[in-house]
C-alpha cells in the first residue's frame, strides 16, 4: 500500500515540544440504543453483533440535537478542567465529517456559543483519524508560539448517516464530541510524536456516495439512498490492523521507545476484533489497552477524546504515563501519536 505519511522526528531531533494536553471533556447524547433495540429494527441479533463488533450499546443523538451541542459542551469541559476561560483560546479546531452545515465551519458555531471571541476556527475531515490529524496541527501552532491554548475537539453525529435499513453499517456508528486542551508547556514531555498516513486510492473503501460538489442532492441520489456511509467491512479490516500496527511501532520509534514503554493504548474504538488483533501484534496485554466500544459504538474522531476524557476521570492516567492514541478511517488515513502525560 502507498505511505503518503507526514511522521515527526523524535523530540531529541526537533527541539523541546512545548505542547502538552491540559484538560479533557467529554458529552455524548441521553439516548441508548441496544442491541436488543436494533433486533427490532433489522435482521440482527445481539450474538451476531456483539461477536463481530463487541458492541453492545450505543448513543445516538436525537433528530433536533445537533454536532454542535456536544462539541461545546465537551469543550467547556476540557477548559474547566485546564483552568483556562474561554476568551483565553487562541485556535479551535473541530475534527468532523458530520458537520452541522456545509458552510459555515462547525467550530465557528462552537466559537461563539463558548464565547471564544479571541479564537479563530476551522474544521478537519480525516474520518476516524480526524483527531489525531487535529491534535497533530495544534502541535504546530503551540510549538510555533502562535497561540498558547488550542481546542481540539473530535465530534461526530454519524447516526444521521447511517442507513437503518443496512445491518453491516447501522451497528456500528454512534454519537458524541471528545475535546484536549493544547497548551503551551516549556521543557520536555506533552505531545512527543505523531506519524500521518493516507491512501487515496482507497477512498470507497469508507463513503458517502452523494452530497458533495461531485454528486450533489437530487431526487435520483435520495431515492437510491446514496446520502448513507457505505463500508467495504471486510477489507478494511484486513488493512486497519496491519497499519495500525505499523504506525504505532513507527510513532514510537520517532521519540526512542518501544510498545513496553506505553502505559496505556487508548485506540479508535472501530471495532473490538481490530484493537484485540493491535494489542496482540504489540505485546501489549489487556490491562494497558483501554476499551468502551461496548457502550459507545463507534464515534469515528470522537471516539479517542471520549476514551482519553473516561480513563483520565477514572484515574486510569497518571502523571508521567506515555500514552498511545492510534486511529484508522475513511480517506484512507491511519495516525498515530506519543502523548507523555
Amino acid at each position: 500500500m502507498p505511505k503518503n505519511s507526514n511522521a515527526s522526528r523524535s523530540e531529541t531531533e526537533r527541539g523541546p515540544r512545548g505542547a502538552a494536553i491540559t484538560g479533557t471533556g467529554s458529552s455524548v447524547p441521553a439516548r441508548i440504543l441496544t442491541n436488543a433495540d436494533l433486533e427490532r429494527m433489522v435482521d440482527t441479533s445481539d450474538e451476531w453483533i456483539v461477536t463481530r463488533t463487541g458492541i453492545r450499546e450505543r448513543r445516538v443523538a436525537e433528530e433536533s440535537e445537533t454536532l454542535s451541542k456536544f462539541a461545546v459542551e465537551a469543550g467547556r469541559q476540557a477548559l474547566t478542567a485546564a483552568g483556562v476561560a474561554p476568551r483565553d483560546l487562541g485556535l479551535i479546531i473541530c475534527a468532523t465529517v458530520t458537520p452541522d452545515r456545509p458552510i459555515p465551519a462547525t467550530s465557528c458555531t462552537v466559537q461563539h456559543l463558548l464565547g471564544a471571541t479571541q479564537a479563530a476556527a476551522f474544521d478537519l475531515a480525516a474520518g476516524c483519524s480526524g483527531f489525531i490529524y487535529a491534535l497533530a496541527t495544534a502541535d504546530q501552532f503551540v510549538r510555533a508560539g502562535t497561540y498558547q491554548h488550542v481546542l481540539v475537539i473530535g465530534g461526530e453525529l454519524l447516526s444521521k448517516y447511517v442507513d437503518w435499513k443496512d445491518r453491516t453499517t447501522c451497528i456500528i456508528f454512534a454519537d458524541g464530541a471528545g475535546a484536549v486542551l493544547v497548551s503551551r508547556r516549556p521543557g520536555g514531555g506533552g505531545l512527543l510524536s505523531f506519524s500521518l498516513h493516507s491512501d487515496g486510492a482507497l477512498s470507497d473503501f469508507i463513503h458517502v456516495p452523494a452530497g458533495g460538489a461531485q454528486l450533489p442532492a437530487s431526487e435520483t441520489t435520495v431515492r437510491e439512498r446514496l446520502h448513507f456511509i457505505r463500508m467495504k467491512g471486510n477489507e478494511t479490516f484486513k488493512i486497519a490492523v496491519r497499519s495500525l500496527e505499523e504506525v504505532s511501532r513507527e510513532v514510537l520509534e520517532a521519540c526512542g521507545l518501544t510498545p513496553a514503554d506505553v502505559s496505556l493504548m487508548i485506540p479508535h474504538q472501530a471495532n473490538r476484533r481490530i484493537i484485540d488483533a493491535v494489542g496482540t501484534r504489540l505485546g501489549l496485554p489487556p490491562e494497558r489497552v483501554y476499551v468502551n466500544i461496548e457502550r459507545f459504538g463507534n464515534t469515528s474522531a470522537a471516539s479517542i477524546p471520549i476514551a482519553l476524557d473516561e480513563a483520565v476521570r477514572a484515574g486510569r492516567v497518571k502523571p508521567g504515563d506515555r500514552l498511545l492514541f492510534a486511529a484508522f478511517g475513511a480517506g484512507l488515513t491511519w495516525a498515530a501519536a506519543v502523548v507523555e502525560w
